[in-house]
């Protein structure tokens, strides 16, 4: 009769830490491929923000000419000196 209890308990246990684990179970609303697309979009935003503000307003530039191929032929011909 005790061995039968023990059982039960034991028993119990197991069906309480199994429906612990199905009720604590979390899904993902935003899956982790878009999240990873997500950071990937706004550090690409951050990064050309950065460009546009460093170049209009650091180097008195139009801040639209960073994206222009001609700026970075000069930038890069000016540090090697040709």
């Amino acid at each position: 009769m005790n061995e039968q209890n023990r059982e039960e308990k034991e028993q119990n246990k197991e069906e309480a830490s199994a429906a612990r684990r199905r009720k604590f179970q979390r899904t993902r609303l935003i899956p982790i491929w878009l999240r990873l697309l997500i950071v990937l979009v706004l550090m690409s935003v951050s990064l050309a923000a950065g460009l546009a503000i460093g170049y209009g307003v650091i180097g008195d530039g139009k801040p639209l000419d960073v994206f222009k191929r001609s700026t970075w032929q000069h930038i890069i011909d000016f540090v090697e000196k040709k």
